[in-house]
């Protein structure tokens, strides 16, 4: 069936891809313990291999907009002129395979780890939109001053530039997912301010959408994205009914951003890193995303087989996103369009921090032509 949508070309802004099966945005802790510059040693290949078909569009793993956004050890980041460089060398390099690439800007909130932060910088605060701890850490975090939420709008837009302008990124995608600190600001189980930014469906969307703004602002909406995962529970997230408030925050990002280049969104069989346990119930579905959006371009994401990616690849004309595979395929593309059988991956390998290549760079590409 390579004749099925999935291997077909789509735009997404002002980018022609010569078919449907993305990179998902994968963290895999392959940059400097506290500079959080790319270690282009491995990172730089590692992108380049999942690039090799041309045409091929590709997420980059969440990257902070800033230090204070919080801090994992070994997770890029692209405020710097050295973290920029870095970049700018894994951007040239997939290029130059005729391939795409945009990168998914991230703070952190209460996901962050608050031990790194302060073992990072003393003056680093552990900070989220409430005083709400995750049960299995020790710290509550600090809740953000109106003047911190103010900023940042402008963190993610000096970073969007930085990425677009600088490091040669052709876009951004904000992450809004997984109980990080925008998906923090949405959902009411992490969210408990009274102010503009809390309380009400209007409020909690009003950080994310303003994020938006400024960075649709200093780099174009075609150059713009935005991923959300409403049926998340992994970071202790998960509202009791998330389909008015997701349903109000897409409806508004499509009204104030009709050439967005695409919207992303994570299934409900999905958690995290790990498929979820039991079956999702009946109405957890993104369908009603998938109306207030059509007919523009959005990536699904979520364990994906080549039979379920051409379905809904043939009956919706979506783009799929593909993590785990892509890990071990670096050659996804074609293997999927050829029907050749994938190569198993390891997942004790998936976070080894620092210049590794074990289980990053050394997957094997087919022999068939």
């Amino acid at each position: 069936m390579a004749d099925s949508k999935l291997f077909q070309p789509i735009k997404i802004g002002d980018l022609t891809l010569n078919h449907r099966i993305v990179l998902a945005p994968l963290t895999r802790y392959k940059s400097s313990e506290k500079g959080h510059v790319p270690y282009t040693s491995v990172m730089k290949e590692y992108y380049e291999q999942r690039a090799s078909d041309p045409g091929t569009f590709l997420i980059t793993e969440a990257t902070l907009v800033a230090q204070k956004a919080g801090v994992f050890k070994n997770i890029p980041g692209i405020w710097s002129q050295e973290q920029i460089d870095a970049w700018k060398e894994i951007t040239d390099a997939v290029h130059a395979k005729g391939s795409f690439i945009f990168c998914q800007l991230w703070g952190q909130g209460r996901g962050a780890n608050a031990s790194d932060l302060k073992d990072e910088d003393p003056s680093l605060e552990f900070v989220a939109p409430s005083a709400i701890k995750l049960s299995y850490t020790s710290e509550t975090p600090r809740p953000l001053t109106l003047d911190e939420i103010h900023e940042y709008p402008k963190l993610f837009a000096q970073a969007a530039a930085n990425a677009v302008f600088k490091a040669g990124f052709d876009g951004v995608e904000v992450n809004a997912v997984n109980g990080f600190l925008i998906d923090q600001f949405i959902q009411d189980v992490s969210n408990q301010r009274t102010d503009d930014y809390g309380g009400s469906v209007e409020n909690r969307a009003r950080l994310p959408l303003e994020v938006l703004d400024a960075v649709v602002d200093a780099i174009g909406a075609h150059r713009t994205a935005f991923r959300v995962s409403p049926w998340n529970t992994w970071q202790e997230m998960g509202m009791k009914d998330p389909v008015p408030t997701f349903s109000y925050l897409v409806t508004k990002i499509g009204e104030r951003h009709t050439d967005l280049a695409y919207l992303h969104v994570i299934e409900p069989r999905v958690n995290g890193t790990w498929a979820r346990d039991g079956v999702p119930g009946a109405h957890e579905s993104n369908d009603f995303i998938r109306e207030l959006w059509a007919p523009r371009p959005l990536i699904s994401a979520g364990g994906y087989t080549r039979e379920s990616a051409m379905k809904v690849a043939d009956e919706k004309g979506e783009l799929i996103a593909f993590g785990r595979y892509f890990i071990s395929n670096p050659d996804l593309p074609k293997k999927l369009r050829k029907d050749l059988p994938l190569t198993s991956y390891n997942r004790s390998t998936f976070f080894l921090h620092g210049e590794v290549t074990e289980g990053y760079t050394d997957y094997p590409f087919t022999s068939e032509e």
